[in-house]
């Protein structure tokens, strides 16, 4: 998938994030979104939609290719950052092994409202020889794409290796989110769905 002639490893698994955006949806949150490129294509939809990170230039560069000021810019720790209002969608890609997973997730499952949706791509750290087939297929898809789209290499800070394997994180991520849905992908990522209960249910 290229978005705005870009294409890399995150942009890949966007479609992804947009199926999961639950119907009616009036507020929406990006959690670590760099220059906010999915954070726009949210904001062709949902009416408020708000981008948190703490790389100011990340942030500077988003409010640029954002003239029409469509989406809330915010500079701060996500973990701290004191909200005015919950969200009926959350969202993160690639930034959820920048902070303590268990902590994050507990955030973003109180900010959610109640039958809210959070979908996350996220990143993990292979162990051998049980991640060999996902990765050496990874590599293989990595070459053809690139071959086609080029890669994009964003200017965001970044940070290697992440601290959970896949294994670690996806029995993390069903303790603190009972019944999310868990997706291994190729090209290095997993996903993370989840609905939160409606109040009563």
């Amino acid at each position: 998938m290229v978005r705005n002639g870009r294409w890399n490893h995150n942009i890949q698994y966007h479609p992804l994030i947009l199926a999961a955006m639950p119907a009616g949806c009036s507020r929406a949150l990006d959690v670590g979104c760099g220059e906010g490129m999915l954070a726009r294509e949210l904001a062709q939809s949902v009416p408020h939609v708000t981008a948190i990170d703490l790389d100011e230039p990340s942030l500077r560069l988003g409010r640029a290719l954002d003239p029409a000021r469509r989406v809330e810019y915010l500079a701060g720790d996500f973990l701290r950052y004191r909200f005015d209002s919950s969200f009926d969608f959350i969202a993160s890609v690639a930034a959820l092994h920048h902070m303590d997973m268990r902590q994050a997730l507990g955030r973003m499952r109180e900010l959610l409202r109640p039958g809210g949706t959070l979908a996350i791509v996220g990143l993990a750290r292979s162990k051998y020889p049980a991640d060999l087939p996902a990765d050496a297929a990874g590599v293989v898809l990595h070459r053809v794409y690139s071959a086609r789209r080029g890669y994009w290499e964003h200017s965001a800070p970044t940070v290697w290796p992440p601290p959970e394997t896949y294994r670690s994180a996806r029995r993390l991520a069903a303790e603190v989110l009972p019944g999310v849905r868990y997706r291994r992908h190729p090209l290095w990522r997993y996903s993370l769905v989840w609905s939160k209960p409606a109040t009563g249910s």
